[in-house]
């Protein structure tokens, strides 16, 4: 099955490079010297604690440091990333999966540097598909393995789409705040993953946003991956905090990432430090790629 997913993938490179037009020529390289798009999945326990802000501000510290980023919104219902960048995409992967468009042509640049895939209730057809539907999906979808990363913005909450997409991903990242019901929320997601999943292979991370300083984020970090490690058995890394800043409601307002808003204010430092520090780890085994996190999704 290997072998036959390695030939999609080469068949998949050989039509891309031959394609003109569309995309600039930065998105038609295909694959990177062997190396596999990297999957992270950022989720949250609950709405409204900075999920979608940690992605787009991580996309564009990714994007600085060379890297080919895409964001791909998998909220269903919910267009926050759209929002964010104030962008209305007139596509989604709807669009895909019925056919009425390929996904380099939903595939939207920003002026950022990062590129945009707009999900909406496009996810949700995925669970419906026949066979070959889901084998065709997976091959348009090989067209986003230029990408180094991919950063999936999935929805608040423990919904089978939220889990599916954590299960399928190189790294998970749950970000928390220091307020109870926030913590809580994501210590119940951290154990509904725990339950669902024995042999969890992937890197999963904690982020703790708006803290007022090193000292609260850590004191929250600690306590929760303490508590997972002794009661659920499971292993979360604490990946660092965004400080509590003024910079980041301003940049919603303005549906600007704060990183563009203040590249020097606290947020957009922490950001950077977070994003410097996963860019040094090593993933735990092999990413597959693009391909291959859709294959577990419909897998699982």
């Amino acid at each position: 099955m290997e072998d036959q997913a390695e030939k999609l993938r080469e068949i998949m490179r050989q039509k891309k490079s031959e394609r003109t037009g569309g995309l600039s020529q930065r998105f038609a390289n295909g694959a990177k010297d062997g190396r596999k798009t990297r999957i992270i999945t950022v989720t949250s326990g609950k709405g409204g604690v900075g999920k979608t802000n940690l992605s787009v501000n991580m996309a564009l510290a990714f994007a600085r440091l060379g890297k080919k980023v895409v964001v791909m919104d998998a909220d269903l219902g919910l267009a926050n990333v759209n929002v964010m960048l104030n962008m209305i995409p007139k596509y989604n992967l709807y669009h895909v999966i019925k056919k009425q468009k390929t996904l380099r042509e939903i595939l939207v640049e920003t002026e950022y540097g990062i590129s945009i895939v707009a999900g909406a209730s496009g996810f949700s057809q995925i669970a419906n598909m026949g066979e070959q539907e889901r084998q065709n999906f997976i091959n348009e979808l090989e067209t986003l393995s230029f990408a180094d990363i991919i950063i999936i913005d999935t929805s608040a909450g423990v919904s089978n789409n939220v889990l599916d997409f954590i299960a399928a991903a190189d790294d998970a990242i749950i970000i928390t705040t220091p307020e109870p019901t926030a913590i809580t929320d994501a210590y119940g997601i951290i154990k509904i993953i725990a339950m669902e999943y024995d042999s969890l292979n992937i890197g999963l991370k904690l982020v703790v946003n708006r803290a007022r300083g090193v000292k609260e984020a850590k004191d929250v970090a600690d306590r929760m991956i303490t508590i997972a490690g002794q009661y659920i058995n499971i292993k979360v890394d604490y990946l660092g905090f965004i400080y509590d800043d003024q910079t980041v409601p301003i940049s919603v307002r303005q549906q600007r990432p704060f990183m563009v808003v203040d590249p020097r204010c606290k947020a957009s430092i922490c950001i950077q430090h977070l994003v410097e520090r996963m860019d040094k780890t090593k993933l735990i085994g092999q990413s597959g790629g693009i391909g291959t996190m859709f294959k577990k999704l419909f897998n699982r």
